[in-house]
């Protein structure tokens, strides 16, 4: 009998050596994974080839881009007014002409006529109404590049949120996976406790159903994860890598919440573009009222028609003229889409007032939510000190008697729940941080340094701007 219970000692006491070296190398390899997960002095190139692969793939960017290529046509289409109407005509005819006289008799003619000629019309004056088109038309793309530009952000916020969610979900798991392993060593380290009387049944149901919890909680993990990657699939267009570590800690945020705002306030694409908008609006307005100014047209055509008949004959005309038109009523619907045009302006002046308020907010927002979120970090840090010392505590405790299992889960739990509180509030700071870079207007590939092919929206634009002819798909790289 004292062999057997010399033998349940000694597997008793091989049992807490193991448990205690599984919790310290628990807790170095968790250390050790927060510090490579978010070394604020390290580059991942991991999280640039995602965000470079959206920059290339994205169908929302790729439809923003191809929407500022449309808008670019505006440009060409205002000043073609500039520009000459040419055209050629021409026509062909056949006739039976039968003429009968008083006397009875008749005379049948067939007559075959033909013609061609070519129209010229240049417009001289349309009431200043094609310089307005085209600052109209030119307003309309920079509102849309900063479009584009939000869009590009909007994709990259996207992007990063991806993949932190990815990185924080696959620690997660780790953690859980990891802890569910070490409760399964406690449960045969109290069993073995359990049979020599040193605890109660009791005290292994609780092991058994915090290892329960554990394994359920590693499960949602697992779900967890694969939704993340499922969002990152559709956001990059790429699967998900299977190793996450480094990301890119954005550099050069403002000093002060006043200086955020201030910028937010000016550089916001949502402002930039709205204020465009505001300045098309009244390039419409001005539009719309040199409509009631006289037009003047310069027009020259040539003609040769041929005649058919008994005798043949030709005919040649070449005419210019100079027409002016001068509008006097035009049943009162000019002025009514006058009256619609600067309602129009006032209501994209409310909405350029509209995006600075919410663009100083959106930075507001992002500046204390990453005040937040770093006073969450150092205070997690603290916790997870402070509660493997207590865990260690504990665990000598229990060993000698003077606490009891359900001690040391609880200090277990509390250690598990911190280092999981600390991944998220890490991913929830480097968000908010990218979060203020987009409200700044500062978070597009070319502001970061992408190392991508920037796709450069002039070049389209110089392409077709003075472009006289051709239907060809210009500009249509992505």
């Amino acid at each position: 009998m004292i062999k057997v219970y010399s033998r349940v000692l000694e597997k008793k006491g091989r049992h807490m050596r193991n448990f205690l070296q599984a919790h310290i190398k628990f807790t170095f390899s968790t250390l050790l994974l927060l510090f490579f997960a978010f070394n604020l002095n390290a580059k991942n190139l991991k999280l640039d080839s995602a965000l470079m692969a959206a920059y290339q793939n994205n169908p929302t960017l790729l439809a923003e881009r191809a929407k500022l290529r449309s808008t670019d046509e505006g440009v060409p289409q205002a000043l073609a007014n500039w520009r000459p109407d040419i055209s050629i005509s021409t026509g062909a005819s056949y006739s039976d002409v039968l003429s009968t006289n008083s006397t009875g008799s008749s005379r049948e003619q067939w007559r075959n006529s033909h013609s061609y000629g070519i129209d010229i019309t240049q417009s001289l004056y349309r009431g200043g109404r094609t310089a307005i088109q085209i600052e109209e038309a030119e307003n309309n793309v920079l509102a849309d590049r900063a479009g584009l530009m939000d869009t590009e952000q909007t994709v990259f916020l996207e992007v990063i949120s991806a993949f932190m969610d990815v990185f924080r979900e696959k620690a997660v798991l780790e953690l859980n996976t990891e802890n569910e392993n070490v409760l399964k060593r406690q449960l045969e380290a109290t069993s073995d406790r359990f049979q020599v009387g040193e605890i109660t049944q009791t005290d292994v149901n609780q092991a058994e159903a915090r290892l329960a919890q554990a394994s359920a909680d590693r499960v949602k993990s697992e779900g967890d994860l694969e939704v993340s990657r499922s969002i990152y699939l559709n956001v990059v267009g790429e699967p998900a890598p299977g190793e996450l570590s480094e990301v890119i800690i954005p550099t050069k945020l403002p000093k002060s919440k006043e200086e955020a705002l201030k910028i937010a306030a000016v550089k916001n694409p949502k402002v930039i573009r709205a204020e465009f908008s505001r300045l098309a609006a009244l390039n419409n307005v001005d539009d719309i009222r040199g409509e009631l100014f006289p037009e003047l047209t310069l027009t020259g055509s040539w003609d040769r028609a041929f005649e058919g008949s008994a005798e043949q004959g030709r005919v040649d005309t070449a005419k210019v003229s100079l027409d002016l038109s001068i509008p006097i009523y035009q049943q009162g619907a000019v002025y009514s889409r006058l009256r619609q045009a600067k309602q129009q302006v006032t209501q994209k002046a409310f909405l350029l007032d509209k995006e600075r308020r919410n663009a100083i907010q959106n930075a507001s927002k992002s500046w204390e939510s990453l005040k937040s979120a770093k006073a969450q970090v150092s205070s997690f840090n603290a916790q997870i000190e402070a509660n493997v010392v207590a865990l260690e505590g504990v665990q000598r405790e229990a060993s000698v008697g003077s606490r009891t299992v359900l001690d040391v889960l609880d200090a277990e739990q509390e250690l598990r729940d911190s280092r999981v509180s600390h991944i998220r509030a890490r991913r929830d700071e480097l968000v908010a941080m990218y979060e203020l870079k987009a409200s700044l207007g500062q978070l597009t590939a070319r502001a970061i340094g992408l190392p991508v092919q920037l796709y450069d929206h002039r070049v389209h634009y110089k392409e077709i701007r003075e472009k006289w002819i051709g239907s060809g798909f210009l500009g249509g790289k992505n």
